[in-house]
Formats: structure tokens, sequence, C-alpha cells
């Protein structure tokens, strides 16, 4: 009785409490305003950097998390999803991931780490093998 009580008042609560999408999206542009005044305090050649602005970030992420809540929305959300998106075109478009090229090391180096290998499993077999026709001395 108590677990169909409790979901009677969760339901009841939750229709009571719909997300107002205007008043998110009307409180979600002061969220920017202010992560933008903090990264003019970064220079732009670092914005690609977040250990230069890691607590700015977070900031704007527990003021956009704070006002989708005064809302009573959930977060985060399609429409703060968008808003976020913006914001990161606005600041981190141009920090892109640089794909690693790999190259092969040259030859000297390529054929030295394949000899030394098949060297030392040549000798330990060598060994064996002697060791074991050697038995009257073990």
């Amino acid at each position: 009785v108590n677990g169909l009580m409790m979901l009677g008042f969760a339901g009841a609560r939750q229709q009571s409490e719909l997300c107002n999408e205007s008043l998110m999206l009307e409180k979600l542009p002061a969220c920017g305003k202010s992560f933008e005044e903090m990264m003019k305090k970064v220079d732009s050649k670092k914005w690609c950097n977040l250990t230069e602005f890691i607590m700015y970030y977070d900031n704007f992420t527990q003021c956009t998390e704070r006002e989708a809540n005064n809302a009573s929305c959930f977060w985060p959300n399609p429409l703060a999803e968008g808003f976020i998106t913006g914001i990161h075109k606005q600041f981190f478009s141009n920090c892109t991931s640089e794909k690693v090229h790999w190259e092969d090391p040259p030859d000297e180096i390529l054929i030295t780490l394949i000899l030394i290998p098949v060297l030392l499993t040549c000798a330990m077999i060598t060994l064996v093998v002697w060791c074991s026709k050697r038995s009257d001395i073990l």
C-alpha cells in the first residue's frame, strides 16, 4: 500500500511541476554570459586546454543545471543541450583533435627489435637442448 501511495504522490507531483521550458530558455543565457565573462580572463590561444578553464566550465555546467531544475526541468534535456552546444561552438570550434600519424621506426631500429628476440629464442633452445643431452651433470 505504501508503494502505491508513493507512486500516486509521485505522479501527482510530476503533473503539478511540468517543465517550464520558456523560463529555462530565458534563464540559460545568464549562465552563458557569466561563462563568457570568465573566459575573457583566459587567453584565447589556451581555450583548447581544459586545465586553463575547468573551474569556469564547472560553474557554467552547475548554472545550467540549477536553472533547468528551477524551471522544473530535468537536466540535461534537449533544450539545455542545444544551448550548451551553442556555447561549445562559440568557444571551442577551433579545438579539433589532431590524428596522430604513426610511422614505422627506421629500418636499423626495426631490424634490431626483430632480431634480438629471435636470437634470444635460438640461444635458449640451444641451451635447453645442450643441457638435456648432458643430464649426467645435472
